[in-house]
């Protein structure tokens, strides 16, 4: 189980290494632990990153490590999803022709103005 977690987490950390050095800038790290299914707040993340030693000057985090701090986040079944009803209420709530979608434009809108 370890063993197919730890792939796991290295596949979706080589996603992000551009540089293919086993390192990534530390910014990308909310990007790769949320597509590892899991789902922090800004503060949380930023929790995780104290527990992993980041390279100094430039903010690059090593995968060697990453790997067994996201190991244990995992195993441990931290930052889990966000309900499907929370999302859909959301959605819901944006939809406001309930229509079933809503367009590109309105979506922008929300997310830039609102």
């Amino acid at each position: 189980l370890v063993a197919e977690i730890e792939k796991k987490i290295t596949e979706a950390f080589e996603v992000f290494d551009r540089e293919s050095n086993k390192t990534v800038d530390v910014r990308e790290i909310g990007c790769i632990v949320r597509s590892l299914g899991c789902f922090p707040n800004e503060a949380e993340v930023q929790e995780l990153l104290e527990k992993i030693e980041v390279e100094e000057p430039g903010g690059f985090v090593h995968l060697e490590k990453f790997l067994p701090v996201m190991t244990k986040v995992l195993l441990d079944r931290r930052f889990r999803p966000i309900p499907e009803d929370v999302i859909l209420h959301a959605f819901e709530a944006l939809d406001e022709n309930k229509c079933g979608y809503i367009t590109k434009e309105v979506l922008v809108k929300h997310l830039t103005e609102e």
